[in-house]
């Protein structure tokens, strides 16, 4: 009996993924920050509106949640990016590449971070049994938004910034405290510290610290936003 070959079917292609699902990177949000800052200095948006967005910048969790915040401006039409998959050590096309961030990690320990120093867009703070201490109040800010992380478990991480900066704040604590001293700055484009973190059993605390304010803020608000 002679038997006919039959045609080899295609294998079914596998589905395709749905960008907006994604997880949000620090460099998602980084680009849109940026966007937003863009539009902020060229009068898109005010300066309520701004912090509205930002605020939200930094709580998101996915790509999807990242995009309606800057649908309405016109950065986004121009540094669309597309979704692929990089090579291990370069950026994925129209995003900008991850900026380094300081760690500051207090084991059984303390760790101190104060005096004139630049500050990056980025910090890292965990305490495990000990202590971390962050103070901003004679920093150089060199970003106009500066975002810090920190985790508490059965430790403290305390957080000082200067009087004319704004400060935001997003976490919790679980048998612990998480308090962070909400605050606007007087200038509409002055730096923004927002605070994201969780405490277990133990504390994470943000506040202005009295008496302190960034000198020479004129400086780097001509430097950022011309």
């Amino acid at each position: 009996m002679d038997l006919q070959k039959r045609p080899s079917q295609p294998a079914p292609s596998a589905p395709t993924a749905d960008p907006t699902v994604l997880r949000a990177s620090d460099a998602d949000r980084d680009r849109i920050a940026d966007i937003l800052r863009e539009a902020l200095a060229e009068g898109r948006l005010d300066a309520d509106e701004h912090a509205e967005r930002i605020d939200r910048v930094y709580r998101a969790k996915t790509v999807g949640e990242l995009e309606p915040l800057v649908r309405d401006l016109p950065g986004v039409h121009a540094a669309r990016p597309t979704v692929v998959s990089p090579a291990p050590d370069q950026p994925a096309p129209g995003t900008v590449p991850p900026l380094p961030g300081e760690n500051l990690v207090a084991v059984f320990s303390s760790t101190v971070r104060r005096g004139r120093w630049r500050v990056g867009r980025r910090t890292h703070a965990y305490a495990v049994f000990g202590s971390v201490e962050i103070d901003l109040s004679e920093a150089i800010f060199e970003y106009p938004q500066v975002y810090i992380k920190a985790v508490s478990v059965f430790g403290s991480v305390e957080i000082k910034v200067p009087e004319n900066i704004s400060l935001r704040g997003s976490g919790g604590g679980i048998l612990g405290s998480f308090e962070v001293d909400a605050m606007d700055a007087p200038e509409a484009e002055a730096p923004v510290v927002y605070v994201d973190g969780v405490a277990v059993l133990g504390s994470i605390e943000a506040r202005p610290r009295r008496g302190k304010v960034i000198a020479n803020l004129e400086k780097h608000l001509r430097k950022h936003f011309g």
